[in-house]
């Protein structure tokens, strides 16, 4: 599968992640098949969060993936952390704790990536960057980022943590692109011009952090799929025509759109059937005309100014 920059560091990422929320609904068998299917065709960056399945997640994987040292060495794990039950939480001792979890869970000694999850309203910058210094210096993450964040929440950790944010994962689909909508509507009173996320797309850009798109396929807020979904019938005639056109499935072309975007995305699934997550990888393979994309993004009811 064809590779990015993840951000501004030295790290080669696949262009499509494998998320692994769902990974509890599989058993011993089928969650060994599914890793391993990834891994053959090139989709070795796995996504995970202390929260998924309340951690069971990230043991199923390691499980699955029969983890040991050699295996280890061909796999790029990211993880994610700061949610608990009722409250979030950026706090140093409560970054230290989740980390020691998902290290021990995985059974590994270090993280690739370490990602902070949904905005700490009571967010103290310095202990993030105490936290951060210290798992550098442990050697127990390499690489850090955020999800779900702003640019001006952004620039505030910049402000203390030394280390270079790689990533903000972000919800995105062809449903889902309020981040888009504001930039092309510029300067005008329709609610598509209403700037909710402070020009995070363009700040990410900006300062070398990638886009981690999160529900591809999701339409609202986990309201269901939008593929083959009778409330988008136009959305659905347009991507099949397209995909037609290039002898792939719809799945390809919901992620070949998100991968056109010169914002050098890196779309996470959440499926756990091997042929989807398939079909998501020869989206890298897939480079959508610039009239073809604006065909989509205006088939989802997106009206151009």
């Amino acid at each position: 599968m064809r590779t990015i920059k993840l951000g501004s560091s030295a790290l080669d990422v696949p262009v499509v992640a494998v998320g692994c929320m769902r990974i509890n609904s599989l058993d011993s068998k089928d969650a060994e098949h599914f890793v391993r299917s990834a891994m053959e065709v090139g989709a070795n960056f796995f996504d995970h969060a202390d929260i998924y399945g309340t951690g069971t997640c990230e043991e199923i994987f390691a499980d699955a993936v029969q983890m040991n040292p050699q295996v280890r060495e061909n796999l790029i794990l990211q993880s994610k952390c700061g949610i608990r039950k009722g409250m979030f939480d950026f706090s140093k001792e409560h970054i230290l704790n989740s980390v020691d979890g998902i290290l021990q869970r995985l059974r590994t000694e270090y993280l690739d990536v370490l990602l902070l999850h949904r905005p700490d309203a009571l967010v103290e910058p310095e202990e993030v960057a105490e936290a951060f210094d210290q798992l550098e210096r442990e050697g127990k993450v390499r690489h850090f980022g955020v999800s779900n964040q702003n640019p001006n929440q952004i620039a505030l950790l910049k402000k203390y943590v030394k280390q270079p944010l790689v990533a903000n994962q972000l919800q995105m689909s062809i449903t889902n692109t309020t981040m888009i909508d504001s930039g092309i509507n510029v300067n005008m009173e329709n609610d598509a011009a209403v700037n909710r996320d402070g020009s995070i797309l363009d700040y990410c850009r900006l300062h070398d952090i990638t886009i981690q798109p999160w529900s591809p396929f999701q339409y609202g807020f986990f309201e269901g799929v939008f593929l083959g979904n009778e409330k988008f019938p136009e959305l659905n005639a347009k991507i099949d025509e397209i995909a037609s056109k290039y002898d792939v499935s719809n799945t390809t072309i919901a992620i070949a759109w998100l991968l056109r975007h010169p914002a050098k995305m890196q779309p996470v699934t959440g499926t756990m059937n091997i042929e989807r997550l398939q079909d998501c990888v020869k989206a890298s393979e897939v480079h959508l005309t610039r009239p073809e994309w604006y065909e989509i993004y205006r088939a989802a009811g997106n009206v151009l100014p």
